[in-house]
């Protein structure tokens, strides 16, 4: 597979995956809970990075945005700086990815478009990790709230933005490693493999500049005679000078 193709395949990859988790963040089911009745739910409780609503049988949603962002809790705060700094990494890498790419015009040589593919990749790797954690935190804190018994308040179970988060997550670090791949080639190619190939065409051409008929000559030429009558009479001949 080329190069540009795998930078392509990449783009793709992280971008998805920075979609995802960008529509993770103003998502409403981070966690969902529900209280069933004999015959239908009659209500169900779910929250986000932003606030907490409970929605009744009828389908009518009741909300309440938390009051101040000091008197919110700790890992409420990591998780939603976490998914603000993945969301400003994944956008920075989308537009670094498009200048380094070499299927676009912009960008310079081949070697400052690698470095420049390369650093959007570390971007979306950044991206990827960032989500990742915000995700993890708030999925740890949800099941260790449900399995502790001493916990007597409203117990909740994963939401669908959790699992979202998770997908765009894998999807941006492993579009972000292809990415820091793809420019291996790039730097592989010493001047010395470049400087050897252009000496074996120029020999190549020197030869075959030749007639053929003055090659075939010359490797038709007897080989020189040394034996002993060839030295007597060059002997011979030497000796009335």
């Amino acid at each position: 597979m080329s190069s540009m193709v795998t930078e392509i395949l990449a783009f793709v990859l992280a971008t998805s995956g920075w979609v995802l988790i960008s529509s993770t963040l103003p998502t409403d089911y981070w966690k969902v809970s529900s209280l069933d009745g004999s015959v239908i739910t009659t209500a169900t409780f779910w929250s986000n990075l932003w606030k907490a609503c409970v929605t009744d049988s009828t389908g009518v949603s009741n909300c309440k945005d938390f009051p101040s962002m000091l008197a919110l809790d700790g890992y409420i705060q990591a998780c939603r700086g976490l998914m603000i700094a993945a969301v400003c990494l994944g956008f920075f890498g989308s537009i670094f990815a498009l200048v380094g790419m070499k299927c676009t015009k912009i960008g310079g040589t081949d070697k400052s478009k690698a470095g420049v593919a390369c650093f959007a990749g570390v971007n979306f790797i950044l991206s990827g990790l960032c989500s990742l954690s915000a995700c993890s935190l708030y999925a740890h804190r949800i099941t260790s709230e449900f399995f502790d018994p001493m916990f007597v308040a409203q117990k909740y179970e994963l939401g669908a933005a959790l699992f979202i988060g998770w997908a765009g997550s894998i999807l941006c670090i492993l579009g972000g490693g292809m990415l820091c791949f793809s420019i291996a080639d790039t730097f592989t190619k010493s001047p010395s493999q470049a400087g050897y190939g252009y000496r074996g065409a120029a020999s190549h051409s020197h030869i075959s500049s030749h007639p053929r008929g003055h090659v075939k000559s010359m490797s038709q030429r007897p080989p020189p005679d040394y034996s002993s009558a060839s030295r007597m009479q060059q002997f011979d001949k030497n000796a009335y000078v």
